[in-house]
C-alpha cells in the first residue's frame, strides 16, 4: 500500500487523520518540513503498537502507517533522516514548486563521493604497492582502505536509495557502516600506539570498545529497530575521549606536529560519534554536517602521517589532497550560485565556474604538491636535485668515483645514515637496517648494487624517493658504460698506436740493416783502391764511412734531428764524392736554426740514396746532388721543408723495387707519426733537375737543441 493513502487514516479516525497527511508530507515531499511532522504527531499510545501498523522514523522520532498484519515481520524499513528528504518551494516567476536543497544536503553528497573515491584511490596504491614489497608491511593502510571504504558506500548507498524511491532497499546499511566507522578510529589508535609502552593495552581497549558498538549495531537491527543504536555511540564518544587522554600522555616524546594531528582527528571522530548518536533533524548547518558525517576523511590522513608504511603514500596524499582541494572549489562555487534566483544568470555563472574549476585544477595539484613534499614530508625539490646529481656524476673519471658520488648524493638527499654499493656478483650478504636495493644495470658486466641505510628521525621511503634512485642509479649506469666505452676506445687506439710504433720501428730497423749492400761494396773497393793509390784519402773515406755505420746504428729511437740526419748524410756523400770524383758534386745548405728540428730517422738518407742512384750513377758527365732545409709558415703553423735535388739523369716513372719500398717505408711513417701533415712527392723542376720535396711540421726539443749546438761547436773548434 503506497505511503500515505487515505485508506488507513479512515480506520483510523482522527489521530489517523493527523499521522496520514504527516506521512503524506514526509512522501509527497510538500512544503510541510519534518520537523513540523514531529510537532503535529500526537504521542503514541503506551499500550503498545498496533498489530497492524508500522513506525516509519522521521528523524529519531517516528510517525505510525496502516498496513497488512505481517507486513513488518517480513522486512525492515530503514530510518527516514531528515538531512535527507528532498525540501520544496514556491517559485514566484514560474508558478511551480520546485525542490530545494539545503547547503547540508548538498555537503553530505559531495563528501559521502569524495570519501568514495579518496579511499577506492587508497585501496588501489596499496594493492598495487603489495603486489612489489611484503604484503605486512602495508597492513594497516590496507585495513584504513577498506574500512573507509565501507563507511563511505555505505553512508552514500542510505543517503541516495530513499531519494531515488528504493526505500525498503536500504534496511541494514547502518549496520554495516557505522561498525566501519568505529574500527576505523581503533586502527588510528593501533598505528599510533604500536610502539608506545603499554600500547598494546590502549590498542586493544580501542579495538575492544569499536567491537562492543558494531556488535550494539548489529544487534539493534537483528531486532527489528531500522534505527542505529545511539548506545554505541555513546560508548565511542566516551571511550575515544579516554584513549586521546591516555596517548597524549604516553606521547609526550612525539613531534608536536605529529601529536597535534592524531589528536584532532581523534577528537573529530569523538564529535562525530556523539553527532551521529543523537537525534537531529535537517536544519542543521552544514559546519556541523562536515564534522558530524565526514570525520573519517582525516582519520585516513592521521594514520598515514603516523604510519605510512607503503611506498605510494606520498602519492595518494598529493592525489586526495588535490581532490579535496577542487571539492572545496566547486562546493564554493555552488554555494554562490545556489543562494541565486534561477534563471539564465545564475546558469551562466555556474558554467563560468565550472569552466575555473578545470582551469584552476593545474594550479591546484602543483600547490599541494609543493604542500606535501616541504611541510609534510619535508623534502628537497627532486627535479633540481636530478639535475644537480647529473651533472655531479657526469664529472666522474672513474667508474669508482661514479659509484661514490652516488652514494654520497644519495646519502645526502634521503637523509640517511649510510649509502654503499657493491658488485653485483659479489656474494650477497645480510646487512642489517637495509631500506632499499637498486641494482646498477649496466650494459656489460659485472653490474653494481647500492644500498640505501636506515633513514633518519626514522622516516620512511616513499615512492618519490624510490623514484629519484631509480633515477640516479640509471644516470650512473649510462656513465659507467660511457666510461667503459671510452676505455675501450682508448685501448683499442693505445694497442693501434703499440702496433704503428713496432711496425715502424721494425721497418726502422730494417732499413737500417738494409743499407744497401751495393753501396757497401763499392765503399770498401773504393777504399781499397785508395789505399793503393792515396792511403790518405783511403783513410779519411774509412772514417767516412765509420761515422755513417755509427750513426745509422747509433740510437733505436724514432724520432732524431735535423741536425744528426744531415751529418749522416753527409757521411754518405763523401763516400760518393771519393768514388765518383769529379762526376759528383754536393751542396748541403741547411741553417744551423734548422738544425733542432725534430725528423723521423732515416728519412734523408733513402733520399740522397735515389739521387745517386738514378741521376748521378745513370749519367756519364755525373751532376749535382743539392740539400737544402727551409721553414715557412701556413695558416699560422710551422713547416719543416727539405728538398733533396739532382741535376742528373731526369726523373723515370719505372722504379726499382727496392727503391719503391724504401720511399713507400718513408711515406708510410710519415702518415703515422703526421697524418696528412707531412708528405713526400717527387717532381721535375723547370730546369729538368729532379726533386724530391719532404714537408713536415716544425718541432724542436730545447734539451736536443742545446746539444746539437754544442756538438756543432766541437766539431767547429776540430
Amino acid at each position: 500500500m503506497p505511503l500515505g493513502s487515505d485508506r488507513p487514516a479512515q480506520r483510523m479516525g482522527a489521530g489517523g487523520d493527523e499521522r496520514a497527511r504527516a506521512v503524506s508530507a514526509v512522501s509527497t515531499g510538500d512544503n510541510l518540513r519534518a520537523s513540523e511532522c514531529r510537532t503535529v504527531l500526537p504521542r503514541r499510545p503506551s499500550v503498545g503498537p498496533l498489530p497492524d501498523a508500522r513506525r516509519v522514523s522521521v528523524g529519531r522520532r517516528a510517525v505510525t502507517r496502516r498496513e497488512p498484519v505481517g507486513t513488518t515481520a517480513q522486512r525492515f524499513i530503514s530510518p527516514i533522516r531528515s538531512d535527507v528528504l528532498p525540501r520544496r518551494r514556491f517559485h514566484p516567476q514560474t508558478g511551480r514548486t520546485v525542490v530545494s536543497t539545503n547547503a547540508a544536503e548538498v555537503l553530505n553528497l559531495v563528501g559521502f563521493i569524495t570519501g568514495t573515491v579518496l579511499y577506492a584511490m587508497l585501496l588501489a596504491l596499496v594493492l598495487r604497492d603489495s603486489g612489489a614489497r611484503n604484503p605486512s608491511t602495508s597492513a594497516l593502510p590496507l585495513a584504513t582502505a577498506l574500512l573507509g571504504l565501507v563507511w563511505n558506500l555505505g553512508e552514500l548507498t542510505a543517503f541516495a536509495l530513499p531519494k531515488l524511491g528504493y526505500l525498503e532497499y536500504s534496511v541494514g546499511l547502518w549496520a554495516t557502516a557505522f561498525p566501519a566507522l568505529g574500527l576505523l578510529a581503533a586502527v588510528v589508535v593501533h598505528s599510533v600506539a604500536r610502539d608506545l609502552p603499554n600500547g598494546g593495552l590502549v590498542t586493544s581497549v580501542a579495538y575492544a570498545c569499536s567491537t562492543a558498538a558494531s556488535v550494539l549495531h548489529i544487534q539493534t537491527v537483528l531486532t527489528g529497530d531500522p534505527n542505529a543504536s545511539s548506545l554505541a555511540f555513546v560508548v565511542l564518544t566516551i571511550c575515544y575521549t579516554g584513549i586521546i587522554v591516555a596517548l597524549a600522555a604516553l606521547t609526550r616524546g612525539q613531534p608536536n606536529g605529529s601529536r597535534i594531528l592524531w589528536i584532532v582527528a581523534l577528537a573529530m571522530f569523538a564529535v562525530s560519534a556523539s553527532h551521529l548518536g543523537r537525534e537531529h533533524g535537517g536544519d542543521e548547518s552544514w559546519a556541523i554536517e562536515l564534522v558530524g558525517h565526514h570525520a573519517a576523511i582525516p582519520l585516513a590522513f592521521a594514520i598515514l602521517y603516523q604510519d605510512y608504511r607503503f611506498a605510494l603514500a606520498d602519492l595518494f596524499l598529493k592525489r586526495a589532497l588535490t581532490l579535496l582541494a577542487l571539492v572545496a572549489f566547486a562546493f564554493t562555487g555552488y554555494s554562490l550560485t545556489a543562494a541565486l534566483t534561477p534563471g539564465p544568470i545564475t546558469t551562466g555563472l555556474g558554467l563560468i565556474l565550472w569552466v575555473g574549476t578545470a582551469l584552476v585544477m593545474p594550479s591546484l595539484h602543483r600547490g599541494v604538491t609543493a604542500l606535501v613534499d616541504v611541510l609534510l614530508l619535508r623534502r628537497v625539490d627532486y627535479r633540481d636535485l636530478n639535475a644537480r646529481m647529473a651533472g655531479a656524476l657526469q664529472n666522474g673519471a672513474s667508474i669508482e668515483q661514479v659509484l661514490d658520488t652516488l652514494c654520497e648524493q644519495l646519502r645526502t638527499a634521503l637523509n640517511a645514515s649510510r649509502v654503499w654499493w657493491m658488485e653485483g656478483d659479489s656474494p650477497e650478504t645480510a646487512d642489517a637496517g637495509v631500506t632499499a636495493r637498486a641494482s646498477v644495470d649496466t650494459t656489460e658486466h659485472p653490474p653494481y648494487l647500492v644500498k640505501v641505510g636506515e633513514l633518519m628521525d626514522g622516516r620512511r621511503l616513499l615512492s618519490d624517493d624510490l623514484a629519484l634512485i631509480d633515477a640516479a642509479v640509471n644516470i650512473a649506469a649510462r656513465r659507467i658504460d660511457q666510461l667503459r666505452l671510452t676505455h675501450e676506445r682508448y685501448e683499442v687506439e693505445l694497442r693501434a698506436q703499440r702496433m704503428q710504433k713496432l711496425t715502424a720501428e721494425a721497418e726502422l730497423k730494417a732499413l737500417r740493416a738494409q743499407i744497401n749492400p751495393h753501396f757497401l761494396f763499392n765503399a770498401l773497393t773504393t777504399i781499397g783502391y785508395l789505399i793503393e793509390a792515396a792511403p790518405p784519402r783511403a783513410l779519411s773515406t774509412l772514417m767516412q764511412l765509420t761515422g755513417l755505420l755509427r750513426g745509422v746504428l747509433r740510437s733505436d729511437g724514432e724520432m732524431t734531428t735535423l741536425g744528426r740526419e744531415t751529418e749522416l748524410v753527409e757521411h754518405y756523400l763523401r763516400i760518393e764524392a771519393e768514388r765518383f770524383q769529379e762526376r759528383l758534386t754536393v751542396t748541403v745548405d741547411v741553417p744551423d736554426a734548422l738544425r733542432q728540428n725534430h725528423v723521423p730517422a732515416l728519412t734523408l738518407q733513402p733520399l740522397v740514396d735515389n739521387a745517386i742512384k738514378h741521376g748521378i750513377a745513370k749519367s756519364t758527365a755525373g751532376g749535382r746532388v743539392a740539400i737544402r732545409a727551409d721553414c715557412e709558415c701556413h695558416s699560422g703553423e710551422s713547416r719543416l721543408k727539405i728538398e733533396v735535388r739532382n741535376s742528373g739523369a731526369p726523373l723515370s716513372r719505372a722504379v726499382d723495387t727496392g727503391d719503391r719500398v724504401g720511399l713507400d717505408n718513408v711515406r708510410r711513417r710519415l702518415m703515422a707519426l703526421y697524418g696528412p701533415n707531412a708528405s713526400l712527392e717527387l717532381a721535375t723542376a723547370s730546369d729538368g733537375d729532379t726533386l724530391a720535396i719532404l714537408t713536415l711540421p716544425a718541432s724542436v726539443n730545447e734539451e736536443e737543441k742545446l746539444a746539437d749546438v754544442k756538438a756543432v761547436e766541437s766539431r767547429r773548434r776540430r
